[in-house]
């Protein structure tokens, strides 16, 4: 993919003629989406809702406004809107042109970057989705300001991950800056570096078969955690799961120890969870149905220093 990665102000986009909007119920009234005069689809963003249901009642509504193949559609609003209107606009159709202003910090860092779109099936994230990317990820970082302190850190989390993987000084920064007095002020640089290095990935390895897999540092464990506990949100979950697999990649000589521990301590210290809520047997046997599981084998991303990580694979037995 080409870096598709649009930086502005929100209140300067103009959505095409044909456009329909998709957006979290949370913008409603607010202002931001009714000013652009489109036809607006709202949802409930959660991943209760990240469903097919959910893709059927947003069919149904494109139906009823006799939206064609040439109908752009926008989601606006965090990850799940993101992944359920270009999961909507891959097979509406068999396909309509799509774009994304992502609103909150996990979505601009990571999951509206990629082409990676789907919903949740049976308590289990993300099993049905496509390949397919938006013609434009909009980013206005000015909106990271109104978030829920909980919210932001569920983004540093994941920019905190691609870091990890790929540059040791903007890690180093991204830490400091997530301890600091005014975390919601993200610098829009910072925002900037984790596009680029997602969008890197993505390029060499659109459909996840090689070096896009390690992006998904921290989340085999972080997905058995959502899957067998409602504790923790998406980016809380994977904060847990990075630690997790820093301790199995010391466990296996791949890491450093103390670079073990220097990573649960920074992610500790900007205020995100380091401990899984349930014993790792049972985070175990949730990992086995996890989408990155090939016959026997179960895929881990672990980091080898900070900065650098690899795939490790094991195997696993029902």
């Amino acid at each position: 993919m080409k870096n598709n990665l649009t930086y502005g102000k929100v209140a300067d986009l103009f959505p095409r003629k044909g456009t329909v909007v998709i957006a979290d119920q949370w913008f409603r009234g607010r202002g931001i989406v009714e000013a652009w005069d489109c036809p607006v689809i709202w949802i409930h963003a959660s991943e209760a809702e990240k469903t097919l249901a959910t893709v059927e009642r947003i069919v149904t509504e494109l139906l009823a406004l006799e939206a064609s193949r040439d109908t752009m559609l926008l989601g606006v609003g965090g990850g799940i809107t993101t992944d359920i209107t270009g999961f909507v606009a891959s097979v509406y159709k068999r396909g309509l042109p799509f774009g994304f202003v992502p609103t909150t910090l996990l979505s601009q860092v990571d999951a509206a970057i990629g082409g990676k779109n789907g919903v949740n099936f049976d308590r289990y994230k993300n099993m049905v989705g496509t390949f397919r990317q938006p013609e434009f990820v909009y980013i206005d970082t000015d909106l990271l300001r109104t978030l829920p302190r909980r919210e932001l850190l569920c983004g540093a989390a994941e920019m905190l991950k691609t870091f990890l993987l790929a540059d040791a000084k903007a890690y180093e920064e991204a830490v400091a800056h997530f301890r600091g007095p005014e975390p919601e002020k993200v610098p829009q640089w910072m925002v900037r570096r984790a596009g680029e290095i997602k969008c890197d990935f993505v390029e060499q390895d659109p459909e996840d078969h090689g070096v896009r897999r390690l992006l998904n540092l921290g989340h085999t464990f972080g997905h058995a955690i959502e899957k067998c506990s409602t504790q923790y949100e998406h980016g809380e979950a994977v904060a847990i799961g990075i630690v997790m697999a820093a301790r199995l990649a010391a466990d296996k000589g791949l890491l450093d120890p103390a670079t073990a521990e220097r990573i649960r301590a920074d992610i500790q210290a900007v205020g995100l969870p380091v401990e899984p809520p349930v014993p790792e047997t049972e985070l175990r046997a949730a990992m086995l149905q996890d989408k990155k599981r090939t016959g026997s084998t179960l895929c881990f991303v672990l980091p080898e220093r900070i900065g650098q990580a690899t795939v490790w694979e094991e195997s696993v037995t029902a």
